[in-house]
């Protein structure tokens, strides 16, 4: 069974930084990728990056391009999304979220396991 912990939200300032941790219990050999995703108030859950567990090779949405950098830790079993240059739209719960198959796209519903969220608020 596929567990998804996040930790490290928290409160910052426009222009601040923080650090997201997905901590994977569970792994298989079938685990292909794991993506983040973020849920704003009153907004449908968007796809933010994803990362592809063997490759490395990575995926992101046009707005944190350039701000967020994801990655992981196959030792440690954990995804990690550095978030720089945080601005007040990107608050949100974020969430990590395990695939269903041999997928690391935006489409949530090609992933079938999801974190319990991690809330992150940037005050203007």
């Amino acid at each position: 069974q596929v567990q998804l912990v996040e930790s490290g939200g928290g409160s910052v300032p426009a222009g601040g930084s923080l650090r997201l941790s997905c901590k994977l219990h569970g792994r298989t050999p079938s685990t292909y990728a794991l993506g983040w995703f973020r849920r704003a108030p009153g907004k449908d859950r968007e796809f933010v990056a994803a990362i592809t567990w063997r490759g490395g090779a990575t995926y992101y949405a046009d707005s944190v391009k350039g701000r967020f950098t994801v990655s992981r830790d196959n030792v440690e079993d954990t995804a990690y999304l550095q978030m720089n240059s945080l601005r007040p739209e990107d608050t949100a719960v974020y969430y990590c979220a395990h695939p269903s198959g041999g997928v690391a796209g935006p489409r949530s519903d090609d992933y079938n396991y999801w974190g319990q969220g991690t809330q992150v608020t940037v005050s203007s």
